[in-house]
């Protein structure tokens, strides 16, 4: 049985991006396997606020999934130049911090910091009083 092959000279060989690396992140994250080292910021409370308590602002750079590449970590041509390959962004995430009554300078708290598509982020917050 002979097959004409000169039908199929036109068909175009598409290559699209790899999605192995929004897998393994995917993968890692179910699992459990992927702990974001901690993120760390100063609070710095007068003697006064800390005596008394205080709510603080902190500004924290949260890893989110590239809106550029989708967290495949490329594009069309190569690397995504957003993220650079790795698939995450920074965005920064502006959190209020209850610090209580009578905290001591030098003083650490730890907060887990979650979204709904990304691994638990970790934040060591020490205090400074002066």
């Amino acid at each position: 049985m002979n097959v004409d092959t000169s039908c199929f000279a036109d068909e175009v060989v598409v290559d699209f991006p790899s999605v192995a690396p929004a897998v393994e992140r995917m993968r890692r994250s179910f699992l459990a396997e992927e702990r974001v080292a901690a993120l760390r910021a100063t609070i710095l409370l007068t003697a006064h606020a800390a005596r008394r308590g205080a709510m603080v602002p902190v500004e924290v750079p949260v890893p989110r999934t590239c809106r550029a590449c989708g967290g495949r970590g490329e594009t069309w041509t190569g690397p995504c130049s957003c993220c650079r390959g790795s698939g995450d962004e920074l965005r920064r995430h502006q959190l209020q911090v209850a610090v209580p009554a009578g905290v001591l300078d030098g003083a650490r708290f730890t907060v887990t910091l979650s979204s709904r598509h990304n691994p638990p982020t970790r934040l060591e917050l020490r205090v400074l009083v002066s």
